[in-house]
This record gives structure tokens, C-alpha cells and sequence, in this order.
């Protein structure tokens, strides 16, 4: 009987086969690669096309060496300060909405810290401290020392640190969903490395592109939705606020003992439907008893308040200022 020997055959076609699954991972790498790159050279050449489309506003101030840009509207007897949540890419335009209901009866000024806007970007740590005291040196440029600070989202922790810092120059206190120092969970590490991947990839414009418009069911006109996409793809994510974010935990961590003054007037804004904290109301009414003129109103919406409700917060804020006044 002849012994027939198969241990080659069966070589032979294990190696075939690992040669053609080594042929597919490589032309699906090379295809990532590929698409990857035509990703990134089509982010590249927009980058610069979109970037003579922006329109100027505002005006700049020297700050630190570096210029930040300030929208001053309307000439009221009293000035409201307007600063963003965090990341906001056009900090002026994104307000438009409020800023125009305000201005018929105040000065609203809105700073566009560092990264956001048209401000230039900062090589300066972004902590708190030197958050606030930009912000504060911008205004002192501008002859501004007496004023309202008005803010959304991560304005609830820079402001308790900047109406601590500079009592003498604050009238009251305005929270748009405000942060509040002591809210828990802003221990939470981020992905930064891969939101920057994104950013530097072009990746993120895809993303964008594909995820729909954010504004497209705002009271926005249709040039305000242009300059805000065509802004909002040249800042986001740049260094400045990826340094910013990096902070987050710390800074919430340094200033989780801040509380309002009891003699500065307190109102706050804020989302009712919060399903992410449950905690959101009660954090809010425990931080409106700092204040002996402390008020909150809840109102249903998304944590951006004022694009759906900037004439209801405009109403209420005016009443409000009448009131402690």
C-alpha cells in the first residue's frame, strides 16, 4: 500500500490563503490611507478658500501682546459684558440673537476671549486666573469699569472666580445654563488627542458636513449661518481651546469652593429638561441662596438658551434689573 503525502498541499494552500487576506488588509489600509489623505488636502484647500469669505466684526484690543477681539452694540446708560461657553467658535455671532433684543435699552460689549472668534489664539496656560484677568484687561483698554457680567455654560465658573476678583466693578450677575463651581463630574478625562486627530485630519469637516445644519431651524438669517460654519471650521479645535479643555478638570477642581458674594445681585437661566443631571435645578437653587437678591428661572429648551429663548431671557432680564434697582 503507498502512503500519498498531503503535508505540502495543505502548506501550499495556507500560504495562499494568508498571502490574499494580507492583500485584502492591505488594500483596506491603503484605501483608509487613501481616503484619509484626499480628506485632509480637501480640508487644506477649503481651510483657505473659507478663510477670505469671513467677514470682520468688532474691533480689536492689545491684550497680553496679542490682539482680542470685542463687539461693542448699542449706547445704553448701563453696559452688559457678554462671555461665551466653552468652545463657541463665533462668540459674537452666536449671541446676535440676544445681543439684539439687549441693546435697544443697554451697551452690550462681548469679548471674544483667546481661540474663540476672531481673537487670536494664546500660547498662555488656560486656567481661570488667566482667563479672567484677559478678559478683565480688555475691558480696562476700553475705559469699561462698571458693567453687568452676563454669560453661558463655563461663564458660571470664570464669573464666580471674576466677580470675587474684581467686586467693585460687577452690578449683578447673569447665568445662561451656567456652570456652577461645585456641579460633580468635571473630573472626566477627554479625549483630546483624537479630537484633534479629527480637527488636523479634516476629519471633523466631514463629520460636520455629513451630520446636518445645527442652525438650520434658528431664527439666524442665512449670512449670520455662513459666517458661523465658515468660523467655526478655522477655530475649532484649535490649540488654544484644546488647552483650554485640558484645564476643565482642574479648574473646576481649584474653584469648587467659590460662591456668589451675598450683596451682588444673581439671576440664572436654566435648562428645566436636563436629562444628563438631575441634579442641574437643585445645584442652581442652592447657588441662587448666595445672593440675597438671587433669582432663578427655569426654562424648557437645549443648554443653548439663547438661541431659542433670547427674547424671553432679554424680558426677564430686563424686569429683573428694574426690580433690584
Amino acid at each position: 500500500m503507498v502512503e500519498i503525502k498531503t503535508t505540502g498541499t495543505k502548506s501550499t494552500k495556507s500560504h495562499k490563503k494568508r498571502n490574499l487576506w494580507l492583500k485584502i488588509i492591505g488594500g483596506i489600509v491603503g484605501a483608509l490611507v487613501l481616503f484619509i489623505g484626499i480628506v485632509f488636502i480637501v480640508d487644506a484647500i477649503s481651510d483657505g478658500v473659507e478663510k477670505k469669505k469671513i467677514e470682520s466684526y468688532g474691533q480689536y484690543v492689545n491684550v497680553d501682546g496679542k490682539k482680542m477681539n470685542v463687539l461693542i452694540q448699542g449706547s445704553g446708560e448701563q453696559t452688559v459684558v457678554l462671555l461665551p461657553g466653552q468652545g463657541t467658535p463665533s462668540p459674537a455671532l452666536d449671541f446676535k440673537l440676544l445681543i439684539d433684543e439687549i441693546t435697544p435699552n443697554y451697551k452690550v460689549v462681548l469679548v471674544e476671549p483667546f481661540g474663540y472668534g476672531l481673537s487670536d489664539e494664546t500660547e498662555k496656560e488656560r486656567t481661570t486666573e488667566n482667563i479672567v484677568s484677559e478678559v478683565h484687561e480688555a475691558l480696562q483698554q476700553l475705559g469699561i469699569d462698571r458693567y453687568i457680567l452676563m454669560g453661558h455654560s463655563i461663564t458660571g465658573l470664570y464669573g464666580a472666580s471674576y466677580v470675587n476678583t474684581y467686586p467693585d466693578e460687577v452690578l449683578a450677575f447673569v447665568g445662561i445654563d451656567s456652570s456652577v463651581p461645585n456641579q460633580p463630574g468635571m473630573d472626566v478625562k477627554l479625549p483630546l488627542k483624537s479630537m484633534q486627530f479629527l480637527q488636523k485630519s479634516g476629519l471633523m469637516r466631514l463629520i460636520q458636513k455629513v451630520s446636518g445644519d445645527p442652525y438650520e431651524s434658528l431664527a439666524f438669517d442665512e449670512h449670520t449661518k455662513e459666517q458661523m460654519r465658515l468660523i467655526s471650521n478655522q477655530v475649532a479645535g484649535n490649540p488654544t481651546l484644546m488647552n483650554e479643555l485640558s484645564h476643565l478638570g482642574s479648574n473646576f477642581k481649584n474653584g469648587q469652593q467659590l460662591t456668589i458674594p451675598n450683596n451682588l445681585p444673581l439671576l440664572l437661566f436654566v435648562q428645566s429638561n436636563n436629562e444628563h443631571n438631575k441634579q442641574w435645578i437643585p445645584l442652581h437653587e442652592e447657588q441662587v441662596k448666595q445672593s440675597a437678591q438671587g433669582k432663578m428661572i427655569p426654562m424648557e429648551g437645549s443648554h443653548y438658551l439663547h438661541h431659542t429663548k433670547y427674547k424671553e431671557i432679554a424680558e426677564e432680564f430686563k424686569a429683573y434689573m428694574k426690580q433690584i434697582q
